[in-house]
């Protein structure tokens, strides 16, 4: 089995991206990458779920650059204009976080995204290198004492777009956010239609 990897017109100082049982861009053209890019399908074309991981580097850039590479994951899989929304956004405040929180901006540590596409849902992944944290410490941004704040909204976004979300520690300290959006529809296998 061939995998075909269509990648986002972007411009990318160095990144590293892994596919597995790769997803087809063909809606849009070639991202260059200066860092490797590697293709695999297990050696499996019974295998439906599909794995794209993706290290980027701690530098604001890196948050356009997941939220887009998101945006056409999602829409690739099938979701509509108004998920794919919701989906690029949730991701966007993942990364952000990551790269605040997580990295502290940092350019020498790394986030680390996953994306993978079972047959029922998107599943997204956002890991960073930081010291990690506890959900039930954030503060809850719709009480009355934070407003007014600046911070605090990206979670309270993320849960509110995404099906399921949650966060885990690392054994290695940092913290992944864990979001998943089911697909309406299951996707429709055209490889046995007549």
């Amino acid at each position: 089995m061939v995998a075909t990897l269509f990648l986002l017109p972007l411009r990318v100082k160095r990144l590293s991206l892994n596919a597995y049982n790769a997803f087809d861009f063909r809606r849009n053209a070639v991202l260059p990458i200066t860092s490797s890019l590697r293709l695999a399908t297990n050696g499996h074309s019974t295998v439906s779920n599909k794995r794209v991981e993706v290290t980027l580097e701690s530098q604001l850039d890196s948050v356009s650059l997941a939220e887009e590479m998101c945006t056409r994951i999602a829409a690739a899989a099938g979701f509509d204009d108004d998920d794919c929304f919701k989906i690029g956004m949730s991701v966007r405040e993942g990364v952000i976080n990551a790269y605040n929180y997580g990295s502290q901006k940092q350019p020498d540590k790394k986030i680390f995204l996953t994306f993978e596409l079972t047959p029922e849902k998107l599943i997204v992944r956002v890991q960073d290198q930081g010291k990690g944290f506890r959900l039930q410490d954030v503060p809850d941004p719709l009480a009355d004492e934070n407003l007014l704040k600046s911070s605090g909204r990206g979670i309270f976004l993320m849960r509110s777009f995404m099906d399921e979300f949650d966060v885990q520690q690392m054994d290695t300290g940092g913290a992944v956010i864990v979001m998943a959006k089911r697909l309406r529809t299951s996707p429709i296998d055209k490889s046995n239609n007549s």
